[in-house]
């Protein structure tokens, strides 16, 4: 059975609207983590320094080394709460592309993982992310097809074509 479903994608992509769709239809129950889990977790000088992560005024996401320290420490806890038996949704933006699957994929080890590419436009992505208002403009442009570098996925989809309950069932019916 799938121990953990890895939702990759730019800002604004849909990854958050997928992970509460997939727990409303998925049998069992799963927890939905994600990069702003562990954002919102920091204290609030690693959320805006050279050490933490800094979101720049064009929108792209710089991360220093405190942050990198306190990601790899968060990521073996998501890996060690589904060794327990916790099924977790990890809604993610992979901003360095392979190097971050295969970070996770180190922590994952031999759970079963099945690994779901969200695309969307950017042109799409960049209006939503003004409709939100709770973003750094820019962001989704700049990470639309940046965080898709290098990925192999099990299964991807198109929230620009697709709603998020669509996309939901989908990778749904890929879970085993």
């Amino acid at each position: 059975m799938t121990d953990v479903i890895v939702l990759n994608g730019g800002s604004s992509s849909g990854k958050s609207g997928i992970a509460r769709c997939l727990q409303a239809v998925l049998p069992d129950p799963w927890l939905a983590l994600g990069a702003d889990t562990l954002v919102d977790a920091m204290p609030a000088s690693l959320q805006a320094s050279d050490a933490g992560i800094e979101f720049a005024p064009d929108g792209q996401v710089i991360v220093g080394p405190e942050f990198r320290m306190l990601e790899a420490a968060w990521i073996e806890g998501v890996a060690a709460m589904a060794r327990a038996g916790a099924r977790v949704i990890v809604d993610e933006v992979f901003l360095g592309g392979a190097d971050s699957q295969k970070r996770w994929q180190k922590a994952l080890g031999e759970l079963r993982v099945l690994w779901v590419g969200v695309r969307c436009d950017s042109a799409v992505a960049a209006g939503r992310e003004v409709a939100r208002g709770d973003r750094v403009i820019g962001m989704a442009a700049s990470q639309a097809d940046v965080v898709h570098r290098g990925m192999v996925y099990d299964l991807e989809v198109d929230t620009a074509h697709a709603e998020s309950m669509e996309c939901a069932r989908t990778i749904a019916a890929h879970v085993s």
